[in-house]
């Protein structure tokens, strides 16, 4: 049997203890389904309980009136895809399932009991929405000062170091179920553009793309190109 995603990634930045890991896998026993492209929480709810993803991937995104959007976030495997709906109320932004998704339905009661009982899963829980918080700033400033080119080489390196964290990439390749229009929206760039960084990475030997799966070619190239730092994805094991 595979290990509990959350264990995996809460374990790569501190240690759990044997009942810490016993209190979230029962936590996260509550299971539903969503089927690719629909809405596992929408913006105005307000939610009873937080999603944490076992299987698939879901975008974060905010639109427009006139439809466009903007994805700020990508989450896997490991992740809680709403986990500050527990304190925020309502959602100011919609989290739709990128492909079908097995997710784990935590009741904000829980979550109370855990902040009230559990002082170091309550770090650790932090923690995790810390690094989200993370990963806007760096999504900001790759988006807002990088190249189009450098900005897709920072998101590949950032969601190949994630992946691995949590068992679901090796070897520089990993699945990615994102078709160029959504990397349109999460890089805020037309998909036009898009087509054409993807075609420049490949010409200079950086990834290869061939469906959903990606290999990143030269990792030294894609870190020189996009100036990628990993501190801020805080993968080192410290007392938290």
């Amino acid at each position: 049997m595979s290990e509990h995603p959350l264990v995996v990634k809460l374990s790569r930045r501190d240690g759990l203890t044997v009942h810490e890991r016993e209190i979230l896998e029962q936590s996260t026993s509550a299971i539903a389904n969503y089927k690719a492209d629909e809405d596992v929480v929408r913006e105005g709810d307000i939610a009873d309980h937080s999603c944490l993803i076992l299987d698939g991937w879901a975008l974060r995104a905010k639109s427009l009136a006139d439809g466009r959007r903007q994805i700020t976030a990508f989450h896997i495997p490991g992740d809680f895809v709403d986990l500050h709906s527990f304190l925020l109320k309502p959602m100011d932004h919609t989290v739709t399932a990128l492909s079908p998704c097995k997710m784990a339905l935590v009741p904000h009661s829980q979550l109370r009991k855990i902040s009230e009982a559990h002082p170091h899963l309550t770090r650790m829980l932090w923690l995790s929405t810390l690094i989200d918080a993370a990963i806007h700033r760096e999504w900001l400033v790759a988006i807002g000062r990088l190249s189009a080119a450098a900005a897709l080489a920072h998101l590949l390196c950032e969601l190949y170091l994630r992946l691995e964290a949590v068992g679901r990439a090796i070897d520089y390749r990993f699945d990615f179920p994102a078709t160029q229009v959504v990397l349109a929206d999460a890089l805020g760039l037309s998909t036009v553009h898009v087509n054409r960084i993807v075609q420049e990475l490949r010409r200079d030997g950086l990834v290869a793309w061939r469906g959903q799966t990606v290999t990143l070619k030269s990792w030294d190239g894609l870190v020189n190109l996009a100036e990628f730092d990993p501190t801020y994805l805080n993968l080192k094991v410290r007392p938290r």
